[in-house]
């Protein structure tokens, strides 16, 4: 009815931020080798790396801390969460670890061999990474549209189905121990999976035997977005939609950090109670006793709150309106994202918005660089850093498909002033994108190098 985006929350906590200069904030980023991820968080005015863990508890959640059991064994904080996951998503065996890739590493550590495929729509780094230490291939089959950044197709984290087939007819079916998808599709933009979609995927993974596995980090969000755009379902509860998206699969991971709106934690659900043994097992090995795995009672309290009131439908709605509103102006200043906005973040097209940098001169990096610089905010690169190959017998470095910079927007965290300021700085940026200068690669890990890569800017 109203345009204004008002919070559905009030604020009862605050924490100052630090107000830093651009002289400062310029001598900061040098000191780190201009990789933002080496930042200390104190000196960024707006956090937008990530929306993992970066939310906002509610009284509700901090209440619940307070109801913690750290028994080593048996504690009745777990068993509240196992009720939660159970009722939301409907998997009988929930194992709790201390974020998502944790369930990331025991799932493929039980699942995956040497040689296997795993097909995502689009894999994240902690995923692909995961499957790759395994000595697997992670297979991305991004949908078609996709690839059309301006259009308004809505689901565009949707899985090329046709491509899924040629997959099981290309490989020996025993060579895809799994299939996944990602909700919603955090490198393909944030963007959501359709129900149809899913159900699509569902059908092939029946017809040749193979499980399906959602990375759910973010599944509210995706049962929302289907709620306003895909037809037939605008009546019904997201609840209800979210039951259905669960139902076609047999398993999950999931970090909590996102759509739980915890600072820590994750599980591993799976309806096989055999495969539940076994990655119980590895549980105990490396995280510990799966009425805990690595994380507080408290932790498992918070969760089990959180799990309830992200399917809230005020929340949501406010959580996509608001992300929309930072769209929608970035668009009318001429920025290059893509479009429609997703759940969670805003997509810069990097390599459009400063067309000067070729790839292997890391325009995103550039872009993280300035804004930081500018403005204080601290956004992420999703390009030739994060998903850029070097080959191990050359050294050559080979671009990723897309150059992009993600703006995370932390759950429950900022107001509307806030993204009125990141507004105003990407725009000035944009007035000066030109001057821009490209970066080189002098520093990097063998898996997810981003992390802790170092930079140095190219004359």
């Amino acid at each position: 009815m109203f345009k204004t985006i008002i919070e559905p929350f009030r604020i009862k906590s605050v924490e100052a931020i630090r107000m830093t200069t651009g002289e400062e904030r310029r001598r900061l980023i040098r000191d780190v080798d201009f990789n933002v991820f080496l930042l200390q968080s104190r000196d960024v005015i707006i956090d937008l790396l990530t929306d993992s863990g970066t939310g906002a508890m509610s009284a509700e959640q901090w209440a619940a801390v307070m109801r913690g059991d750290e028994s080593y064994a048996g504690s009745p904080s777990f068993y509240r969460f196992e009720r939660a996951v159970q009722d939301l998503m409907g998997f009988p065996h929930v194992i709790p670890v201390h974020q998502g890739r944790a369930a990331e590493r025991i799932l493929f550590s039980v699942m995956c061999r040497p040689g296997d495929v795993v097909p995502n729509n689009t894999h994240f780094d902690t995923t692909r990474a995961n499957v790759e230490f395994q000595g697997a291939t992670a297979l991305d089959l991004p949908c078609a549209e996709s690839r059309e950044f301006d259009s308004d197709f809505p689901f565009k984290g949707n899985m090329d189905i046709e491509g899924l087939r040629r997959a099981f007819e290309t490989h020996d079916r025993e060579k895809i121990p799994l299939v996944m998808v990602t909700v919603t599709n955090n490198s393909g933009g944030g963007q959501p999976v359709s129900l149809e979609n899913l159900r699509q995927v569902a059908e092939v993974c029946r017809e040749y035997a193979r499980p399906l596995y959602l990375d759910a980090c973010r599944f509210a969000e995706n049962a929302y977005l289907i709620k306003l755009n895909e037809k037939g379902h605008e009546d019904r509860g997201v609840k209800e939609i979210v039951a259905e998206m669960f139902a076609l699969a047999d398993g999950c991971t999931m970090s909590a950090k996102k759509d739980a709106i915890v600072n820590i934690g994750g599980f591993l659900a799976t309806r096989d109670p055999d495969l539940a043994r076994q990655e119980k097992d590895l549980l105990i090995l490396t995280e510990g006793f799966p009425t805990y795995g690595g994380l507080a009672g408290r932790d498992l309290e918070a969760m089990a709150v959180g799990l309830k009131e992200v399917v809230e439908e005020d929340y949501l709605r406010y959580r996509i309106m608001s992300t929309r509103y930072l769209g929608r102006h970035l668009v009318e200043m001429g920025v290059p994202i893509i479009q429609p906005p997703g759940g969670h973040a805003i997509y810069i097209d990097a390599a459009r918005f400063a067309p000067q940098i070729p790839p292997l001169r890391l325009p995103g990096i550039s872009l993280t660089v300035e804004l930081y610089v500018l403005g204080g905010i601290r956004g992420v690169e999703i390009g030739t850093a994060m998903f850029g190959r070097r080959d191990p017998e050359t050294g050559e470095e080979m671009p990723a498909r897309k150059e992009l910079v993600r703006l995370a927007i932390p759950r429950r965290t900022y107001t509307q002033s806030h993204i009125d300021y990141v507004v105003e700085v990407v725009g000035e940026l944009y007035k000066t994108r030109d001057t821009m200068p490209g970066y080189r690669i002098t520093h990097q890990a063998n898996f997810l190098r981003h992390f802790t890569a170092r930079y140095a800017q190219v004359e």
